[in-house]
């Protein structure tokens, strides 16, 4: 995020700025994917869900909730 910021306030080019924002959308986004995809395969192949630790656990209730507003 810190570099976004630079890039704005050194005048950088709108293409890398552009860069730099989806290259952290999407760097945030594999995250997200990364936590919950144990969750979402064990779901479609009908195993029991996987003990969550604190490092990893997702609120899904509260992702949902965001969702519907």
């Amino acid at each position: 995020m810190e570099n976004i910021i630079d890039l704005i306030a050194t005048d950088a080019s709108p293409a890398e700025i552009s860069d730099a924002i989806k290259g952290a959308l999407f760097s945030k986004s594999a995250e997200k994917i990364d936590q919950i995809r144990p969750h979402v395969a064990n779901a479609m192949f009908g195993i029991e869900d996987i003990e969550d630790t604190e490092d990893d656990a997702v609120d899904y209730d509260d992702n949902q909730d965001q969702e519907d507003e």
